[in-house]
This record gives structure tokens, C-alpha cells and sequence, in this order.
């Protein structure tokens, strides 16, 4: 079977009944020998998580579910070269983030990054906002955000990757992406005051 077929098969089976549990390292030699049972375990364990990653890179569910797609296209073919040195769905993770990331690149994620001037860091408020709202609600405002502060915000925040290692993926220089940071924390600090302001209206 094809890799694109075991894709599809995956996906159209997905809520069928689930196979024998499998431990990491036989979901890795079965997945390195091409098994579908293993390649079906690895998607089942760790194909929420990895969606979850596409949904932060790109708004829309349809693209997420491409990038998905093409991440496990990539990770199948590539989990040999997998050495067991730190966590494997780290190794993973990595491998959809850079999928979304060639995605973006493709469309120029910085450059569609609104209203770049109008930016105000509010820095002062972010800690009593933040405070008041659950994670769930910040990322779903972190979703709303143009791709390129998303990008990067992501990256940066959520990955853990430094501005050295986004301006290499990215293309960037460090400093540009140390000041679009800023500038999408500003947005989101916007976006979370406007919340504020609806519910306050709300209650009145």
C-alpha cells in the first residue's frame, strides 16, 4: 500500500474500531517497516495533537486537515531517521510545524500581517487580562490573529523555539522577528481588551 493510500485509509477508518494498543517503540519498527496496524496507532495517538498544531499555524479547518495530511505523509517517510534522542512526539511536532511553516512561506505570512504601525504594546495590562481568561479563550484569540503574528507568536510562545531559530525557519533576521512579536502581542493585548469591553457592555 502507498503512503497517500495509507493516508486515506487512516482517515476514513478513524472511528472504526481501534487496534491492539501499541507501545512507542513498536508503533516506531512497525511504522519504519511500513505496517499499516502500526502507522493506523501512530495516527490514532498522536494525529488530535498534531492537528491541534496545524489549526495554531492556519485559521482555516479544511488547511489544517491538508497540512495534517501532508505532515504524516512526511513523518512516515521519514521516522527512520528518527534516533530515539529526546521526545519522540517532540520529533514529531517539529516535522508538522515545519509542514505549516512551508505552507506559509509559500505565502508570504509577514507580509499579511495588518495595521503593523498602528500596533501598541500594552504591556502594563497583560498580566491582570491574561489572568482572566482560560487558555482555551486565548487561543481561540490567537487564531483570529493575521497568519504572520500568528506565526510567529506560536513559534515563539507556544514552541518554544528562539527568535534565532524562527528567523532560520522563517527566512527572517532575528531582530525582525523579535519586533513582530512584540507587535503580535500587542495585537492579541487589542484583541483581548475589545473581549473586555463587549463583556463589560454585556453585563451593563
Amino acid at each position: 500500500m502507498t503512503i497517500h493510500a495509507t493516508i486515506f485509509a487512516i482517515f476514513v477508518s478513524y472511528n472504526q474500531k481501534r487496534f491492539r494498543s501499541l507501545t512507542e517503540k513498536e508503533i516506531i519498527e512497525g511504522c519504519c517497516k511500513g505496517d499499516s496496524a502500526a502507522q493506523r496507532a501512530l495516527y490514532e495517538r498522536y494525529g488530535p495533537t498534531m492537528f491541534g498544531v496545524c489549526c495554531r499555524y492556519v485559521a482555516d479547518r479544511t488547511l489544517a486537515e491538508d497540512l495534517l495530511h501532508d505532515g504524516f505523509i512526511t513523518l512516515f517517510t521519514k521516522i527512520g531517521d528518527y534516533r530515539g534522542e529526546g521526545s519522540f512526539e517532540g520529533w514529531c511536532r517539529r516535522i508538522f510545524v515545519t509542514t505549516a511553516l512551508g505552507y506559509l512561506r509559500k505565502h508570504n505570512p509577514l507580509t499579511q500581517a495588518d495595521e503593523l504601525d498602528k500596533a501598541v504594546w500594552l504591556g502594563s495590562k497583560e498580566p491582570d487580562a491574561l489572568e482572566k481568561m482560560s487558555g482555551r479563550e486565548v487561543a481561540e484569540l490567537i487564531a483570529r490573529l493575521p497568519e504572520g503574528f500568528r506565526t510567529i507568536l506560536n513559534l515563539y510562545a507556544v514552541e518554544g523555539y528562539s527568535h534565532k531559530e524562527i528567523g532560520e525557519m522563517l527566512g527572517i533576521s532575528e531582530v525582525t522577528s523579535r519586533s513582530q512579536y512584540s507587535r503580535a502581542r500587542a495585537k492579541l493585548m487589542e484583541a483581548i481588551e475589545r473581549r473586555e469591553r463587549v463583556g463589560m457592555k454585556d453585563m451593563a
